[in-house]
């Protein structure tokens, strides 16, 4: 029972889904609006930038991103979860409307944006239901610009070997071996920022594509 109970929480925060989809879509909010917010800050995204949350759950992290690159900007929203792109879709029409905000089905190893458009990217708390962490971090590398700002942030990983329900269906990386693959791709580190002041700390990841 209790097995069963943890899995289908493990379930729900890596695809937020059915009658609990908007219980853990404020929940998401609520819990992940710490790290989205050092995130959204250290994107550095600005006026009429285009960019990108990708995994956004939520959605709290979009709504920040929207004040940021302000209405001559692009928010590029990329989701797995049917039920969190309706309910973004549902609470932002105004932004859909004038083309600010601009929602998508994909995920990390399939995103459905073109080579080198985004100036900045966040990604919170997505990478652990990533098998192919290899091709996740290609596809984020191929659509980054020269100069861009990519953040990915992750609970620590000792942090969050201590919560019950990730041992079902969470894939917990020590940070160094995230930091290899990035590089691998193609993404330098230029700060990697520590959040100890949270209810579960968090490391925050920016990356920038390598100068050729």
């Amino acid at each position: 029972m209790r097995k069963e109970l943890w899995s289908a929480i493990a379930g729900q925060l890596g695809r937020p889904h059915g009658r609990l989809g908007r219980f853990v879509a404020r929940a998401l909010n609520r819990g992940n609006r710490p790290a989205i917010t050092a995130a959204v800050l250290a994107s550095a995204a600005k006026p009429g930038d285009v960019v990108a949350d990708v995994g956004f759950g939520g959605g709290i992290g979009l709504s920040m991103l929207l004040e940021r690159v302000g209405a001559d900007g692009v928010v590029h929203g990329i989701e797995i979860s049917r039920e969190m792109l309706d309910r973004a879709r549902a609470g932002n029409i105004g932004h859909r409307g004038a083309g600010e905000l601009r929602l998508s089905e994909g995920s990390l190893v399939a995103l459905p944006l073109p080579d080198h458009c985004l100036d900045a990217a966040i990604t919170v708390n997505t990478i652990y239901f990533v098998a192919e962490l290899d091709t996740a971090c290609r596809e984020l590398a191929r659509v980054m610009r020269q100069g861009g700002r990519l953040v990915i942030g992750i609970g620590d990983p000792k942090a969050m070997s201590r919560m019950p329900f990730t041992a079902y269906g969470f894939t917990l990386r020590p940070v160094d071996d995230v930091i290899a693959a990035l590089r691998t791709a193609g993404l330098d580190l230029t700060d990697h920022q520590q959040l100890d002041d949270i209810a579960i700390p968090h490391h925050l990841l920016v990356l920038t594509p390598r100068v050729e």
